[in-house]
């Protein structure tokens, strides 16, 4: 992944394949620096207020993914946005349901040039309050897709259809580091990513590092 430019990537391994709740790596801007940090995160913002474990874990499985039409309000996102907790997360593609046969297949969605994705996302420290440990998550920003020529064949029929926020390369890195107040409207004003999909089918093994 050339474009990211000289980034260290963390030690442990992860899962090829995230589910909320699973850990992936995430890209963030440095405090205080001009570079970008990597780490592993959780999938699914834990919010700073959560109480306790339980209550940390029955929110983090509604916040996967954060709209954006309503982001800067929610207050599961509002804190992080405010602060400018924005990141990136990196994949080589990720999948969503075609119902087009008339029941689910799991499609593959994947840059069309063949390079990896860079989704927009936020991300959150909570401390867990019994054992002072920090739980690192994150949530992919995602806006409406009715009118997208592809991901509008995807989903259930009738349901609202959703896309990430995916940018380039160069873009990402201006991401990272966007003004709160002015994050979304430069968000729209991205040309986005070229994207192809295809069925694919369930990995017998999920497991295993993804090839950066």
């Amino acid at each position: 992944m050339t474009e990211l430019g000289p980034l260290t990537w963390p030690v442990e391994t992860w899962p090829a394949e995230t589910y909320p709740g699973y850990l992936a790596p995430i890209l963030t801007a440095q405090q205080g620096a001009a570079g970008t940090r990597v780490s592993l995160a959780r999938f699914g913002l834990v919010p700073r207020w959560c109480r306790d474990t339980a209550h940390a874990a029955t929110v983090g499985r509604g916040t996967y993914n954060a709209r954006c039409e309503t982001v800067q309000e929610k207050p599961s996102f509002r804190s992080a946005w405010r602060e400018r907790c924005f990141a990136l997360v990196p994949m080589l593609n990720y999948f969503e349901p075609c119902w087009e046969t008339g029941r689910a297949v799991r499609w593959r969605v994947e840059a069309a040039d063949g390079k990896p994705l860079l989704a927009a996302a936020l991300h959150e420290c909570w401390i867990q309050p019994d054992t002072g440990q920090a739980v690192h998550s994150f949530s992919l920003l995602t806006a409406n897709a009715d009118s997208h020529a592809l991901l509008n064949r995807l989903h259930r029929p009738g349901d609202e259809k959703r896309q990430l926020r995916l940018l380039g390369a160069s873009e990402g890195f201006v991401w990272l580091r966007q003004p709160a107040d002015q994050a979304l409207s430069w968000l729209d004003r991205q040309p986005g990513v070229a994207l192809i999909g295809q069925a694919a089918p369930l990995r017998s093994d999920p497991q295993g590092t993804l090839p950066f």
